[in-house]
């Protein structure tokens, strides 16, 4: 799951929001750096930059299909930077997440949300991975399919509903062999980690600076793993930890959604406008009804056609949590929802997926399920549905649409490419894992987990709410992150910060 896009069309959606409710208000709605020596720019023929609008600039750069295969067929990869505003010591290369997150859009939305210090010492460089965007994206399902596949029933009640929920999995897995069968095997994590060493040499970096956010750890941490000697500095925030299973993965989000809820309804129920009451357990539980009132009857929205079942409710529900400055737009959306608009939920569930107004998606779903179907060993349909029952009780809210929702890789076309196991980047330079102890999408033990596995990991971590920290605001975050990326020295093993 991404994180700055969601972020950003949270922002556009509150003030929306905001514009809206003046009209019509809805029923209901009561550190100091260390000298930095200059380095000089990259040897301009690895990249031919060129001017691409709002002061960043844009590359193209060829890889290799299959690295079996180095002088075969060749993939081309979209890069974007914004330079450096003063002294420049170099290249910070970024990841925003997903799978599927474009990087360069998050460069174009958010190089102006990192620190000033590095702004000014590094260029901020972002690319979309193999798969994704403007780099030979995923292409499975029309738009309209898409809708169809996102509105399934997630929560299968009978051997019926199973039945109808496997039948739109393989047809988003046979539309991916349809349409983009030759890259599907070479879209894994292994791979885009290849391709960014091969992104250093071209930016003329002879150790790679990194910041990854969420999924964009799991990258780093496959580039420190394979190219150990080659980091300089890494900072992964937000960790997916490496040895855990799919259904591991599946499950622990599913209560790290639950933890991040939990938050959000006890900071509601102290609140004029909270529609959950004044006590969380109970708060929790009209959540749980409403839920289960979508699944047996859609919500309406007074904006779209669509229905908006419990999927898209989830949806909806999920991406506000990424956020804590999101929350009462949540509250907002839940007192519609209970009154039967779901209007402000599809909005939120649209962002998640990238789906435009217009009702055309970016390849963000597709390249998401594209590149965790083979980079995890999947299980078949007896399996999961054993799983989902387990996520069910542990999760009440979030568990079965999490674990139902990965069933297309149990029919995809390609093989998982790894096994599942620890990465421990022998021989690196230290490398920087943040964690935030109530973080929905990537829960907090997962950073620690990874921070653990790394020979030279060092835990950082941001006591509070929302999905990743560095971009969030803590100036205690910012200032220990910049630090070590401008000084590649790592803040001492256990720090915390909080808001």
């Amino acid at each position: 799951m991404r994180v700055r896009g969601v972020a950003a069309g949270l922002t556009a959606l509150a003030l929306a929001t905001a514009c809206t409710a003046t009209k019509e208000p809805a029923p209901g709605t009561a550190p100091q750096s260390g000298s930095v020596a200059q380095a000089p720019a990259p040897a301009a023929a690895a990249l031919a930059w060129k001017d691409c609008g709002g002061g960043f600039q844009c590359a193209k750069l060829r890889v290799p299909l299959d690295y079996a295969r180095p002088g075969g067929e060749q993939l081309t990869l979209s890069l974007i930077r914004q330079p450096a505003k003063g002294k420049r010591i170099g290249s910070l290369l970024t990841n925003p997440g997903g799978p599927g997150g474009s990087g360069i859009q998050f460069i174009r939305t958010s190089a102006s949300s990192f620190g000033d210090r590095l702004q000014k010492n590094f260029d901020l460089v972002g690319f979309d991975p193999r798969g994704v965007g403007e780099s030979n994206a995923v292409d499975c399902l029309s738009d309209r399919e898409l809708d169809g596949f996102l509105a399934l029933d997630v929560s299968p009640d009978d051997a019926g509903e199973v039945d109808k929920l496997a039948k739109g999995s393989r047809r988003f897995a046979e539309g991916c062999q349809s349409k983009s069968a030759k890259i599907l095997p070479y879209v894994g994590t292994r791979n885009a980690a290849r391709d960014m060493d091969r992104i250093r040499v071209a930016l003329g970096e002879k150790k790679l600076t990194y910041y990854g956010a969420s999924y964009g750890t799991y990258l780093g941490a496959w580039y420190a793993e394979l190219f150990p000697r080659n980091v300089r500095a890494l900072v992964l925030d937000g960790a997916v930890d490496p040895k855990a299973s799919l259904a591991e993965i599946n499950l622990q989000q599913a209560k790290g959604f639950e933890t991040a809820l939990r938050a959000f309804t006890a900071d509601c129920v102290k609140r004029n406008d909270c529609p959950l009451g004044t006590d969380v357990d109970a708060g929790l539980k009209k959540i749980k009804d409403l839920l289960d009132a979508t699944d047996r009857k859609p919500l309406k929205s007074t904006s779209d056609t669509r229905q908006v079942t419990e999927s898209l409710t989830t949806l909806g529900l999920a991406t506000p949590l990424y956020q804590k400055d999101a929350w009462p737009l949540l509250r907002t959306a839940l007192t519609q929802a209970m009154k039967g608009d779901g209007s402000t939920l599809l909005r939120f569930a649209d962002l998640l997926v990238e789906r435009e107004e217009n009702g055309t998606y970016s390849s963000q779903t597709e390249s998401n399920m594209a590149v965790n179907c083979v980079d995890k060993p999947t299980t078949g349909l007896a399996e999961i549905k054993k799983q989902a029952a387990v996520a069910a009780k542990a999760a009440p809210r979030f568990g079965e649409f999490i674990v139902w929702g990965a069933l297309p890789c149990t029919y995809w076309p390609a093989k998982p490419a790894e096994a599942t196991r620890a990465l421990n980047a022998k021989g690196s330079a230290p490398i920087l894992v943040v964690g935030t102890t109530r973080d929905p999408a990537t829960p907090y033990q997962w950073s620690r987990n990874l921070a653990s596995q790394l020979d030279k990991g060092v835990l950082l971590t941001y006591d509070g709410d929302g999905h990743t920290a560095y971009l969030a605001g803590s100036r205690c975050i910012r200032s220990a992150v910049d630090d070590y990326l401008l000084k590649a020295t790592p803040p001492a093993s256990g720090t915390t910060c909080r808001p």
